[in-house]
């Protein structure tokens, strides 16, 4: 009987095997939040994902690496591009500078202060929580090779973020995040629509050019038609 060898695991696997969100609003806050960030620092190279494993460290073989998949984060100086996870060796050891967190009732306040311990150890300059259910907002912000990191609680906002100048605020419906332009930040499908409109103009546009092209070429054919005809007329009366 042949058996079938058996693969061994991947060191580093691309999925912790968890879902990306545990309810609609949550997966509703990691799309805006991504999106957007996205939107934002589309001009800078930056990279931005969201619920991607972050490897701060090789290890051996025989170790766990460890690792988090924050349910957003942005690295300042590394290009958008397809990962399959964040691999901080093969990222010019850049680790991701802001990291977002939104809670889904099944997380543990112990689970977050677990993460900001992973986060603050290996290099992450801004941290941002948010609970949608209690509404509750909270982080912690440090500065370059500072390993003491200030809290930023609700009495803070409005707060800006040092790195992005993103602006948080609390109203009785929950958190806002606006642009630094002041605009807030929009679901995907605005910015799908937002673009539609926008393609939309931009046809309507064209098809205006193209109109006045088409007309200002018959007029230009009306005009050679009437040289023409000058130029028939004339050469007549210069014969008689």
């Amino acid at each position: 009987m042949v058996q079938t060898p058996i693969k061994p695991q991947t060191l580093y696997p691309d999925s912790d095997g968890k879902p990306m969100a545990d309810n609609t609003e949550q997966y509703q806050w990691i799309t805006r939040l991504v999106t957007n960030l996205k939107h934002l620092l589309r001009d800078q190279t930056a990279f931005v994902a969201g619920d991607l494993l972050w490897y701060p460290v090789q290890v051996a073989e025989n170790e766990t690496p460890p690792s988090q998949a924050p349910d957003a984060m942005v690295a300042f100086g590394q290009p958008q591009g397809k990962r399959g996870s964040y691999k901080q060796w093969e990222e010019d050891g850049i680790a991701p500078q802001v990291i977002f967190e939104v809670l889904s009732p099944s997380n543990t306040r112990k689970e977050m202060a677990q993460k900001q311990d992973f986060y603050t150890q290996h290099g992450v300059l801004e941290m941002y929580y948010y609970d949608p259910q209690r509404k509750d907002f909270w982080g912690f912000v440090r500065e370059t090779h500072n390993e003491v990191c200030m809290l930023i609680t609700a009495l803070y906002l409005p707060w800006v973020s040092p790195l992005l100048n993103i602006r948080f605020e609390m109203f009785e419906d929950g958190l806002a995040v606006y642009h630094p332009d002041g605009k807030p930040f929009k679901d995907p499908e605005e910015f799908a629509l937002g673009e539609a409109e926008a393609q939309t103009k931009l046809d309507q546009a064209e098809t205006k050019l193209d109109q006045t092209e088409a007309e200002r070429d018959q007029l230009q054919t009306k005009l050679d038609q009437a040289i023409a005809k000058l130029q028939a007329a004339g050469l007549e009366l210069n014969d008689l």
